[in-house]
């Protein structure tokens, strides 16, 4: 099978939600269309992180829900998921902890968790409109790696 990844980094506030909402549903439309399995690898810190996930369930339910799994990548085990197990085991397809950011500082972890997440994608998308903080620094470090990376943020919506 031809597994293509996708992970997507935004600031925590995403000022125009629907627009960035709409750029994120038709990105995920055409990926179930084209690719054979696709891998949607998303975190749980923000407004572009909600974004994603809602729109990667609507579009399965739309287009199709055999070629696709929705992966919430956690640094650490946190609270929340401990005391709501069953509903996020309900809601994404699968719950990965990464192992490497377990002992880390938790902005520290966070960090090592995209890194990870950027590291086996084959596709980056970003919400991102200002040069500083967590997004920005893993935008950097795709770009770094060579990745394949869209920036919703340069489209309305994002920033």
């Amino acid at each position: 099978m031809d597994l293509f990844t996708v992970s997507f980094f935004g600031h925590r506030i995403v000022p125009e939600f629907r627009e960035a909402e709409e750029r994120v549903e038709s990105l995920i439309h055409t990926l179930l269309l084209e690719k054979e399995y696709v891998e949607f690898l998303v975190g749980r810190n923000g407004d572009f992180d909600q974004i994603v996930s809602s729109a990667v369930k609507r579009q399965q339910r739309r287009v199709r829900d055999d070629n696709s799994a929705l992966i919430l990548a956690l640094p650490y085990p946190t609270a929340e998921l401990r005391d709501n197990l069953e509903g996020f085991e309900a809601y994404y397809d699968e719950i990965e902890l990464c192992s490497a950011a377990a002992g880390s500082h938790p902005k520290g972890a966070i960090q090592i968790r995209n890194r990870q997440m950027v590291d086996r994608s084959d596709l980056v998308v970003f919400c991102v409109d200002h040069s500083s903080g967590g997004a920005y620094q893993t935008l950097r470090y795709a770009q770094r790696k060579k990745k394949e990376i869209l920036n919703l943020a340069h489209f309305e919506g994002c920033g």
